[in-house]
């Protein structure tokens, strides 16, 4: 058994070791164990002592549980209370309420534009409100966007052909809007007979979808989409269940940026201002006439952390690159974040990041590593409330509301899952009146079922929480 123990002074992290008897065992021993992948750390965070260990320095795909490595870099390189501005500039002169070049919609990478989670879903209105008190009543030119503060990489190379295209992994730009989520309707017949198109929401010119999603006897949805980003041009396969009226399936919006100049552009033609959309080159002058805030940050990863928020998690991830006055890269973000935690004395050996959310199967990081950044957020952050207060609750909230009920874990229990394929993890803290726990608990490549092994970790973190 490896025993871990904690050092903190002057901001500075160093591991290092000492002794804990206990009789806690994972079962790593059971056949449905025999092949897998573990990696598992747990430490009392009173005395900074090693509770149980199982291969804890061992790479192991984390999936969702990645993403507290995101959020709580970004918290400490942004700040809780940090907003995103998305801004709308003047490019031209405007005389006598006719603004003789364009609008431009300046992006910074914020997630909850025209969000159904959060924020105001009517933001435009208000845009619109504020071209009027710029004093334009009529534009000779045409609604643009700027969206360079993020690479025109759309999606990570990381992820599989797969999921690209799926509303869990939209293209990430620096204009992001209405989740980047496009519900796709379906009308579904006998068994074998193609799935119809019924309508999407929202709508969006000239997109073309390409369906041989088949009608089938199943209960669930087994669809999925394919695509290049901003083409709009899609793909649907698979199957549905049959004899539905409007059966929903969501997909990514291709282009939400230019999704959100139409909208933008409709709205302010219904109120009256005119657009020529007219090709004008009114030189590089740009004035600022409004700017559109974000919900502060802390806000933002609860949704990233609580509800497992792809979109949320990789805005985030990559905006960690403009933080330094650079174009938005995954790259840049990868190593951003590994040189921030080697500065807080943590082994960035251990990490392998690829993307920000922990969709892509090659991330790879150890128990030891999530458990030290989870400790240093506990011990040592000023933003230690934020975060905390981001994760889910057994019994409660989130992705752990399913977890622990009925039993002296409910509500004690503060944490991320994370679940793909052949992947069960978990990391948070065990917070009871006379425990506080940090833990992380890895498997992959185990055999039967997910929900199978997610009782075993549950009742496995429930005889350590007696020790």
């Amino acid at each position: 058994m490896r025993i871990f123990a904690i050092l903190f002074f002057a901001g500075f992290f160093s591991p290092v070791f000492a002794v804990v008897k206990s009789n806690i065992e994972f079962p790593v021993s059971n056949p449905e164990f025999k092949t897998a992948n573990i990696s598992i750390s747990m430490i009392d965070l009173k005395t900074l002592k090693n509770i149980y260990s199982y291969r804890p320095d061992k790479l192991t795909i984390p999936a969702s549980t990645l993403k507290v490595i995101t959020t709580a870099t970004a918290l400490e390189i942004l700040g809780a209370d940090f907003r995103y501005q998305t801004k709308l500039a003047i490019q031209g002169d405007v005389v006598n309420g006719v603004l003789n070049g364009n609008i431009i919609i300046i992006g910074s990478g914020d997630p909850s534009l025209g969000s159904s989670r959060m924020g105001n879903e009517n933001f435009l209105n208000e845009w619109v409100g504020a071209v009027r008190n710029a004093g334009i009543n009529s534009i000779q030119g045409k609604i643009i966007t700027d969206e360079r503060c993020f690479d025109d990489e759309g999606v990570n190379p990381a992820w599989t052909w797969e999921d690209i295209g799926n509303y869990f992994a939209p293209g990430i730009y620096g204009i992001a809007y209405k989740d980047n989520t496009l519900k796709v309707k379906f009308n579904t017949g006998e068994p074998g007979s193609i799935a119809i198109i019924s309508g999407t929401e929202p709508e969006i010119s000239g997109l073309q979808i390409d369906t041989k999603l088949v009608s089938s006897p199943i209960t669930f949805d087994s669809a999925w989409f394919y695509g290049a980003p901003k083409s709009n041009v899609r793909y649907v396969r698979g199957a549905i269940p049959m004899n539905k009226s409007n059966f929903i399936v969501k997909a990514d919006i291709p282009d939400p940026g230019a999704l959100l100049v139409a909208d933008f552009t409709q709205l302010l033609q219904k109120s009256g201002i005119q657009i020529k959309s007219t090709t004008i080159k009114p030189g590089d002058k740009i004035q600022i006439f409004y700017t559109h805030l974000s919900p502060p940050l802390s806000e933002l990863i609860t949704e990233a952390n609580r509800h497992s928020n792809n979109l949320y998690t990789e805005q985030i991830f990559k905006s960690l690159s403009c933080n330094e006055g650079k174009q938005a890269s995954n790259n840049l973000s990868v190593a951003i974040i590994r040189n921030f935690w080697k500065s807080k004395g943590l082994d960035v050996s251990q990490l392998n990041q690829k993307d920000g959310s922990g969709l892509s199967p090659l991330n790879a990081v150890s128990a030891d590593f999530l458990n030290s950044l989870m400790t240093w957020m506990y011990k040592n952050s000023k933003n230690k409330k934020a975060f905390f207060s981001s994760l889910s609750v057994s019994g409660k909230t989130g992705t752990l509301s399913g977890m622990f009920i009925n039993t002296p874990l409910e509500g004690k229990v503060f944490g991320k899952s994370g679940t793909i394929s052949k992947v069960r993890c978990y990391t948070g803290y065990i917070v009871t009146d006379k425990k506080e726990i940090v833990f992380t608990v890895m498997l992959n490549q185990f055999q039967g079922k997910s929900k199978d092994a997610a009782g075993v970790i549950e009742n496995f973190l429930l005889n350590c929480s007696k020790f």
